[in-house]
């Protein structure tokens, strides 16, 4: 039996920085016949006389929250909303989509500012990293720069440009390319080529609507996305997976895309932030009772450039009720706690992988026991690293890990 769909009641319309100039026939159309208009404070110029059955005009002055309600209550009422380029792509649109169905949408996008870059400078968008600032921290630049890297990104205003060259900076990225793309595809554009060091030098005056293009040139050290950061790229307290032995974590843990971990005894996040810096939509939240380490993995993460990720200070099993089914699970430490791994194991999605390290004889008794109920697979990682003996080097050996890997 076929279902028909939903009639959308929800149209979104992409518009250019040159207004009813860049609307197609079909987008112009709709426009003319909205009853009811969100839209943007910027863009209320831009439609004033090609709305003249409008009734009822929303902004998101008022604040988010407020004006979603205001939207949905109007739910089957003809809406139109006007978003600046592709609504899809950090837009209103793909804000929207988590609160009402993609039957109930009908999507008219304009170009993107990403298009739009991409075209203006030559670059093959697929290559390019493509990301949001409006709004959003800065850390958000950190885990993309990286040398020959070609970065695309949204702005909040000109600040974010000043913001983003003084992080290149400091990380030994001076030397990269800066384009700063002003009113693309409108009467005002301009675009800005200057170093990161020479912008900050000669400072000058930008506009507040531009999108940012980054052609990454580095002297500095590198933060590789591939999981195995130095040690010394996280701040901690000597309770830290080593280097060695995470890069073999995470590869048991086997990230995916939009997969979320639960990092259990997170310690200094180190795990967790590996993790995310995979960079393909992966979520984790972070689980660590003592506040002090709490406070070193939001540092850590602030630095190593993933500030999305969640923290729950306390004390597992306890502190994981409540929390969104994993499809990972990583047990750091803590593995004798009663019921932990019961609790994990129960809230694990079936399919999902759960990996858990230990160090001392009582936690690997303890991982033996959970292989012979579970199967799974057991390997032990013994590490030595070169260090000094008087005058010359010899091998000093890190205490051996046992990692037990299980899919539910």
């Amino acid at each position: 039996m076929t279902e028909s769909l939903p009639k959308p009641w929800l149209t979104l319309i992409g518009i250019g920085d040159d207004g009813l100039q860049s609307l197609t026939p079909l987008q112009l159309a709709h426009l003319q016949t909205a009853e009811v208009l969100l839209l943007g404070e910027r863009l209320e110029h831009a439609v004033a006389d090609a709305t003249p059955n409008v009734r009822r005009i929303l902004t998101w002055g008022a604040g988010f929250r407020e004006t979603l309600e205001q939207l949905l209550q109007l739910r089957g009422t003809p809406v139109v909303v006007l978003a600046t380029g592709d609504p899809m792509h950090y837009g209103i649109g793909a804000t929207l989509r988590r609160y009402l169905p993609s039957e109930e949408m009908r999507i008219l996008p304009a170009p993107s500012a990403f298009s739009l870059a991409a075209a203006r400078l030559g670059w093959p968008l697929q290559s390019v990293a493509q990301i949001s600032l409006h709004g959003r921290p800065l850390a958000y630049l950190v885990r993309h720069v990286l040398p020959g890297a070609r970065i695309i990104a949204l702005t909040s205003n000109a600040g974010t440009v000043f913001e983003a060259a003084d992080l290149l900076v400091k990380r030994g990225f001076g030397a990269s390319m800066l384009h700063v793309l002003e009113h693309m595809g409108g009467n005002q554009e301009r675009a800005v080529h200057l170093t990161a060091d020479a912008l900050l030098a000669e400072a000058p005056v930008l506009a507040d609507f531009n999108t940012l293009a980054i052609d990454c040139a580095a002297s500095g050290p590198v933060l590789s996305p591939v999981p195995g950061l130095p040690d010394d790229a996280f701040r901690h307290d000597g309770q830290l997976t080593k280097r060695e032995v995470r890069a073999a974590t995470l590869a048991f843990l086997a990230p995916f895309p939009n997969a979320l971990l639960w990092d259990v005894g997170a310690g200094c996040g180190s795990v967790a932030i590996e993790w995310l810096r995979t960079g393909m939509g992966t979520r984790a939240i972070a689980i660590e009772p003592k506040p002090e380490r709490v406070a070193m993995i939001r540092a850590n993460a602030e630095t190593l450039g993933v500030p999305d990720l969640e923290l729950v200070e306390g004390t597992a099993p306890a502190a994981l009720d409540g929390l969104e089914s994993p499809d990972a699970i990583f047990i750091g430490g803590g593995v004798t706690t009663d019921g932990l791994f019961e609790t994990c194991w129960q809230a694990l999605k079936p399919g999902g992988r759960l990996v858990a390290n230990a160090v001392t004889l009582e936690g690997e008794a303890a991982l033996i026991t959970l292989r012979g109920q579970h199967g799974g697979e057991m390997s032990r990682i013994s590490v030595s690293r070169a260090a000094p003996v008087g005058r010359f080097c010899g091998w000093k050996s890190l205490m051996p890990v046992t990692i037990w890997s299980v899919v539910k």
